[in-house]
């Protein structure tokens, strides 16, 4: 009796193996698409990494490079002073035991190296101090065969302070105010200020009745709503009149492109016309003039192709671009060419 009984329990046995099969390959199908899930998303993580990671190296291998640029220009520049610090000590070595023949070589060494300074600096205070001193010691020497010197020294100095020379806090002061100022200014694509609006048909009604009161009172209220009728229909033709001249409007379009801009195009513009101004600032400040002159023509061809120039508040913006472009020029700082002459002189005829 019992192999009818496992005869009948096999079938049922086997249908149980198998649900519990399909059930471990559902878990373990489950457990594979979760394993493949975060292995894309780490995949994905690790090349977001990886282009993180690339673009860092790139960074770092421009920085670098421009780094060993500087690094060049500040060997070049401590090679330069090595080398005029050598000269110096060897023009100081070589002075002559005369003492005025040492005081020539001093002052002329002293007058180099204040317009070394001046060209650096772009100042003339330090040939003027160099020049005043050398004065001073010339006086105290009392040598007449360096009165032809001190003659020259005052020419010098006269013509050196008389030189006028560019204004750099000026100029910064300007560029900034202009920098401020980017936001107010008009552009092409802007809608035009709306006219005033006529007045309100309430405002119209006070004025008729306003007027009808000065006059006679009228015998029949039918006067009084005929000209209220009246009053109600004038504001409605003056408001269509309105609506119909904003319909159409005739403008002279030179550059269409300009007037195609979108908002964020618009604020993306002023941003560009602001690091143009912020640029010019710097290379003033650095004292490299062309440059600061080719970020303002720029910004000149900005204003005059994508700004309303005949906005009464773009007027005094472009004059102030003219007026920078003139003032933004090489000033060549005057040499005490006089002076190094006679210095020379001098020297030579010992």
């Amino acid at each position: 009796m019992s192999s009818p009984r496992w005869a009948k329990a096999w079938p049922w046995l086997a249908v149980g193996l198998a649900g519990a099969a399909l059930a471990a390959s559902a878990v373990l199908l489950q457990r594979l698409g979760r394993t493949q899930e975060e292995l894309a998303r780490r995949t994905q993580q690790l090349q977001t990494e990886l282009a993180a990671a690339r673009a860092q190296t790139e960074q770092a291998q421009t920085l670098a490079q421009d780094l060993q640029a500087r690094l060049g220009v500040l060997e070049l520049r401590v090679a330069e002073v090595s080398l005029q610090r050598s000269q110096l000590e060897e023009l100081m070595l070589a002075v002559s035991r005369s003492r005025d023949d040492a005081l020539v070589q001093d002052l002329e060494a002293a007058l180099r190296l204040a317009i070394q300074q001046s060209e650096l600096t772009g100042s003339v205070q330090p040939m003027v101090s160099a020049l005043q001193g050398a004065q001073q010691r010339i006086e105290r020497a009392a040598q007449p065969r360096l009165n032809p010197v001190q003659r020259a020294i005052g020419r010098d100095l006269e013509r050196i302070r008389a030189a006028t020379l560019v204004d750099v806090p000026a100029l910064v002061a300007r560029l900034d105010e202009l920098a401020r100022a980017v936001d107010e200014w008009p552009l092409r694509n802007d809608p035009p200020a709306a006219r005033p609006a006529s007045k309100p048909p309430r405002a119209a009604a006070q004025t008729t009745a306003a007027a009808q009161s000065a006059q006679p009172p009228a015998d029949d209220a039918w006067e009084r709503l005929r000209s209220w009728l009246q009053a109600q229909a004038q504001w409605i033709g003056q408001r269509i009149q309105h609506a119909a001249g904003e319909l159409v409007r005739i403008r002279r379009i030179e550059h269409p492109d300009a007037l195609l801009l979108a908002p964020e195009q618009a604020y993306f513009l002023r941003e560009n016309a602001r690091l143009l101004l912020l640029n010019a600032r710097l290379a003033v400040l650095a004292r490299q003039f062309d440059g600061a002159r080719a970020d303002l023509r720029v910004l000149q061809t900005h204003v005059r192709r994508y700004f309303d120039t005949e906005a009464a508040l773009m007027q005094p913006v472009l004059r102030a671009l003219d007026e920078l472009l003139r003032d933004l020029r090489h000033d060549h700082l005057p040499r005490p060419e006089e002076t190094l002459a006679a210095l020379a002189a001098a020297a030579g005829g010992r």
